[in-house]
């Protein structure tokens, strides 16, 4: 009897294990940025609490003109455009040592 027992037993483990594995997966994928998450509610916030709000004083880093590129939403695609800054500046590097020799 306590054979069919051990099995059951086993199994049940087994499935809690799945389910916190795939619970902190979820919290995984969401922190990457590659699930999305629904929206935040802000409260509002005090006039004191407002006027030290970063964006207070009504310049956001959106407003600025940057010579920086927008980062994309995806984070396949910000990877993909680190991939191409970091080949650009080795190209540039190596004309330079070669202008250098």
């Amino acid at each position: 009897m306590r054979a069919r027992q051990g099995g059951w037993v086993g199994l049940v483990v087994i499935l809690v294990a799945l389910v916190i594995v795939a619970f902190l997966a979820k919290d995984a994928l969401k922190k990457y940025g590659l699930v999305p998450s629904p929206p935040t509610a802000t409260k509002a916030a005090t006039p004191g609490e407002r006027a030290r709000a970063a964006g207070a004083m009504g310049v956001d880093a959106t407003d600025l003109d940057t010579s920086a590129p927008q980062a994309p939403g995806a984070a396949l695609d910000r990877a993909r455009g680190v991939e191409e800054m970091v080949q650009r500046q080795a190209d540039e590097r190596a004309k330079r040592m070669d202008g250098v020799q």
